[in-house]
C-alpha cells in the first residue's frame, strides 16, 4: 500500500475536493476562466502570459491530476504531499500577495480573504503527509 491508513482520511477529504474543483473548471467560459487567471497574476505574473483559456485547462488539469494523486492508493503519501505542498503554497502566495485579501497584518483574511485564507488547511495536510516518518 502507498500510504498508511491514518493518511486514508486526509488523502480522501482533499482528493476529493481538489478532484471536484478540477472537474468544475474543465468548461470554464472566458470570462471566469479570465477572473481566476487574472487572481493568479497578481501572485505570480508571468501567468499572465497565457491565453485565459489555455490558463482555466491548465488549472483544471493540474487539480484533477493532483486530486487524482492523492486518491490513488499506489501514490506514495509523500509524493502526493509534495504535490500538495506545491499547490498549497502556490495557493497561500496568491493569498498573501493580494493586499486585499487580508487585514492590515498582512495575514488575518478579509472577508474577501477567508476562500483563499481557508486552503491553509491543505498547507497542513501536506506537511503532514510529508512529515510522517513513523515505519510502517
Amino acid at each position: 500500500m502507498g500510504y498508511r491508513l491514518s493518511h486514508i482520511p486526509l488523502r480522501l477529504a482533499t482528493g476529493a475536493f481538489i478532484l471536484n474543483s478540477g472537474l468544475g473548471k474543465t468548461s470554464l467560459d472566458e470570462g471566469s476562466a479570465g477572473y481566476l487567471q487574472a487572481m493568479a497574476s497578481r501572485a505570480f505574473p508571468q501567468l499572465s502570459q497565457l491565453e485565459a483559456q489555455q490558463f482555466g485547462k491548465a488549472l483544471a488539469a493540474c487539480e484533477i491530476a493532483l486530486g487524482s494523486a492523492l486518491l490513488a492508493p499506489f501514490i506514495p503519501s509523500r509524493v502526493a504531499g509534495l504535490g500538495l505542498l506545491a499547490f498549497s503554497a502556490g495557493m497561500m502566495t496568491m493569498y498573501l500577495r493580494t493586499p486585499e485579501l487580508t487585514m492590515e497584518d498582512g495575514i488575518r483574511p478579509t472577508q474577501d480573504g477567508v476562500a483563499l485564507a481557508k486552503d491553509s488547511w491543505m498547507l497542513g495536510i501536506a506537511l503532514s503527509l510529508l512529515l510522517d516518518r513513523r515505519k510502517k
